[in-house]
């Protein structure tokens, strides 16, 4: 028996091989563009789909593969109304699809690329070929990964054919990713036009899945790692070595690395359950890594790094000798590396660079029966925007100060309490269920250390207990939102205390 085959791909990856294989188990093959031309080079026997159709390809090739001679050997069931109709209009039936689309994402995402551009690389043809064998999977085979090349090709040449069950698998994943590519083209759109709220009126998670994972927070708990449409640095970056990452892992690492970003001096974060334990600046990354350590050195154990620097050898030579489940990096010396590879699990990732114009990212969280998205707290008031609201003044050193440490407390759970001093974190409250607490749990971490440190608060006081807390511990300058009924009772009891205090106008919250 004689089969056909339509093969049209944008991902050439393995199609020689398959296409070879298909002859080989008495494939007729037909094919379009680029990917005929890629079979003929390789002296592959292939018809040109203008032979099947009888019509030339039109319009620059919009219209190619859009003819009943081709849909109609796809659409076409095995019933005997079919075979006479088919007869009669001299249509031969096609039985597998092997089709990729135009790369629209990797279009979209190149740095200066037009909207016409961008326009030309939504795929017609493609998508209604996937369509129509998926649809027909009852009798058609279609493969949209070359992954499935020679899954396709041991099962065509042990069974003589595809079963039910595995075309109905491939027709899933078929369709899945046709969904894919428009929700892409959907939100490109929709992203041009731009709504009022900044937000899309319908939510697409476009995001091919990575990875599995171990396990998700806890071992009972199934887990994966898909990539955003809008490839960021953390994703798009690579493991150099130790164990698999967990869920957990992904987690903090993402909350080590924001925070790392945000700092434009050489600075090291350490991160215990998405919490900062320990930031700090320093020249070279060996002494931001040795202050951030000295910040909270029990909760860094087995903690997440991350640097905003490459690592060196002589900042190597530092971290062996610690337990981390992960350092996160732009780089890695070579020197550094043959240090740490004796760390067998220890797992080196260095983050990838970011491609092409990255829009406003989403954050999105499922609850029950939907989900929640909000904009990326992506940025924070200027300095320049700041108000000192106390009768005492800052000097340029305070207000760095103060800066610093309000970088850090945007990426603290609420309720949020930062100490810092001389760039470097010396006290964090996390979580608690009262602003006060926090600031109990962050003076008691920093000790003597809070005399003349710095506080920053991502939510205002609601009281002035916590200025209290803070005036006796020594405390030089606070940094605020601002925004509570009580300001002026805050502010008063500042001025009592003869605190610095300022407002930036922006909450930082972190749930």
């Amino acid at each position: 028996m004689r089969y056909r085959a339509v093969i049209s791909v944008s991902d050439k990856t393995g199609i020689q091989e398959f296409a070879q294989g298909l002859v080989a188990l008495g494939f007729e093959l037909i094919s379009t563009g680029g990917t005929y031309q890629t079979l003929t080079d390789a002296g592959i026997p292939v018809s040109y789909v203008s032979e099947i159709t009888g019509f030339p390809e039109i319009l620059d090739g919009r219209v190619k593969t859009l003819h009943p001679n081709i849909h109609g050997g796809i659409l076409a069931r095995d019933t005997e109304e079919h075979r006479r109709q088919m007869q009669a209009s001299g249509i031969a039936y096609i039985d597998l699809v092997a089709v990729n689309l135009y790369p629209f994402r990797q279009t979209m995402m190149k740095p200066g690329v037009s909207f016409e551009e961008v326009i030309e690389n939504i795929d017609i043809g493609g998508p209604a070929m996937v369509r129509s064998a998926a649809k027909n999977h009852e009798r058609v085979s279609v493969i949209v990964r070359p992954e499935r090349y020679e899954e396709v090709l041991t099962l065509w040449r042990q069974e003589g054919g595809i079963s039910a069950a595995k075309r109905r698998e491939l027709a899933a994943e078929a369709f899945a990713h046709t969904a894919e590519y428009d929700g892409l083209i959907a939100g490109y759109l929709e992203r041009q036009l731009g709504t009022e709220s900044g937000l899309p009126p319908c939510l697409r998670l476009a995001a091919p899945k990575v990875q599995e994972l171990r396990y998700g927070e806890n071992p009972q708990q199934k887990a994966a790692l898909y990539a955003d449409q809008d490839t960021g640095t953390l994703v798009a970056g690579q493991q150099l070595q130790g164990k698999e990452l967990s869920y957990n892992n992904w987690m903090d690492m993402d909350a080590a690395w924001s925070l790392a970003l945000e700092m434009e001096s050489c600075a090291c974060v350490i991160i215990k359950h998405t919490n900062p334990c320990g930031t700090a600046l320093g020249q070279t990354p060996l002494e931001a890594y040795s202050r951030a350590l000295a910040s909270d050195p029990v909760s860094a154990f087995g903690g997440i790094l991350a640097f905003n620097r490459q690592v060196d050898e002589v900042c190597a030579q530092a971290l062996k000798d610690h337990f981390y489940e992960v350092i996160v990096a732009p780089g890695f010396s070579p020197q550094a590396r043959e240090i740490l590879a004796v760390k067998k699990n220890l797992r080196l990732f260095i983050a990838g660079q970011q491609e092409g114009k990255k829009e406003a990212a989403l954050k999105v969280r499922s609850i029950q029966g939907g989900y929640l998205v909000q904009e990326q707290d992506a940025a924070s008031t200027p300095l320049s925007e700041w108000t000192t609201v106390s009768a005492k003044k800052p000097t340029e050193q305070d207000l760095q100060e103060l800066q610093f440490a309000w970088q850090i407390v945007k990426h603290v759970k609420s309720n949020a309490i930062v100490l810092a001093k001389d760039g470097q974190s010396v006290g964090v409250g996390a979580g608690q269920m009262n602003r006060v607490g926090s600031v109990k749990i962050a003076l008691e971490q920093a000790g003597s250390l809070a005399q003349d440190a710095y506080l920053a608060s991502d939510a205002f006081f609601p009281f002035p207990d916590s200025l209290e807390e803070a005036a006796k511990a020594g405390i030089r300058a606070v940094v605020q939102p601002g925004g509570s009924i009580r300001d002026e009772e805050v502010i008063a009891a500042a001025n009592r205390f003869g605190l610095i205090m300022v407002f930036t106008q922006r909450r930082h919250f972190l749930h």
